[in-house]
């Protein structure tokens, strides 16, 4: 399968969630210093759920595409089910193997909302 599937290519030039939150309950940024790639994610809390997610970012397909369907993905969810999600949920959503040269790329999404979820706790 190519590693730029249709839903990876719709998902890169039209991301879901794009954009900033104001009244945001969290703010979180995360970057991949050997490509560049970035992601801002603002993230909308109450009652331990994630009602509100949006995100700024920049760099390669995989991670954008990757960071647009966890957005779709963890919409509604309570934060203790994401605090369980393994790496394996971000394969599963992309549909593509993953090189170990993509991987960084592939999880920096899943990378930014962790690192949310920590700082939220705080």
């Amino acid at each position: 399968m190519d590693l730029y599937s249709e839903n990876i290519l719709d998902h890169y030039q039209h991301p879901h969630n794009k954009g900033e939150i104001t009244d945001r309950t969290a703010r979180v940024f995360e970057n991949n210093p050997l490509c560049g790639d970035t992601i801002q994610m603002d993230l909308k809390i109450k009652n331990d759920t994630i009602v509100d997610i949006a995100f700024i970012g920049n760099g390669c397909a995989i991670s954008q595409a990757s960071m647009s369907m966890l957005s779709d993905e963890i919409k509604g969810k309570k934060l203790s089910i994401l605090k369980k999600m393994k790496t394996q949920k971000v394969y599963d959503l992309l549909q593509v193997p993953i090189s170990p040269g993509r991987v960084k790329c592939a999880l920096l999404g899943y990378a930014t909302l962790q690192h949310a979820l920590k700082d939220f706790e705080k």
